[in-house]
């Protein structure tokens, strides 16, 4: 029981790290430089445990240059495993879309702003609320999402895009 809801916790982390796929606004198409796999490790802080180290692997698919993206997440910890799909559209600095997490069955919204490589969102799911902040350099994205009052509370994730 207390692994599974700790799993399911790791969900969160997973939906933040799913916005990272957004990207900085910049010169037309804003996803297109993110196609491909990306990885990393960071730490997540659940409201009632010590901090956990997780690793990442993400692979993003741009389904309308520019516009839409889609991304296959799979995150893992001593303690969790957790595979998230999500799909994210943006329209002007507007970002929306949805998540979901397959292996617990949890879900939910995606909403946000997009200016100038600062992404600010809120993830919302049945039992969820959480703001999340992200940035893209080149070739690295990093995020930071807080949850003050949840069961978690810090989750903070860095990225590097895999060369071929």
């Amino acid at each position: 029981m207390v692994l599974k809801s700790l799993t399911a916790r790791m969900g969160i982390g997973a939906v933040c790290l799913a916005l990272v796929g957004t990207g900085p606004l910049s010169a037309e198409p804003v996803f297109d430089s993110l196609a491909g796999a990306w990885s990393g490790t960071g730490t997540m802080k659940p409201s009632d445990g010590p901090r956990e180290k997780v690793r990442c692997k993400v692979s993003y698919n741009v389904t309308r240059p520019g516009r839409s993206l889609t991304l296959d997440l799979r995150c893992a910890s001593d303690a969790y495993k957790m595979v998230l799909s999500a799909n994210i559209e943006q329209s002007g600095t507007e970002l929306s879309g949805n998540w979901f997490e397959s292996e617990y069955r949890q879900g939910g919204k995606v909403s946000g702003t997009n200016n100038d490589g600062l992404i600010e969102a809120r993830i919302e799911g049945n039992t969820v609320a959480a703001l999340v902040t992200i940035k893209t350099q080149s070739n690295r994205q990093s995020f930071l999402m807080e949850a003050p009052g949840s069961w978690m509370s810090e989750v903070a994730i860095e990225l590097k895009k895999e060369t071929r």
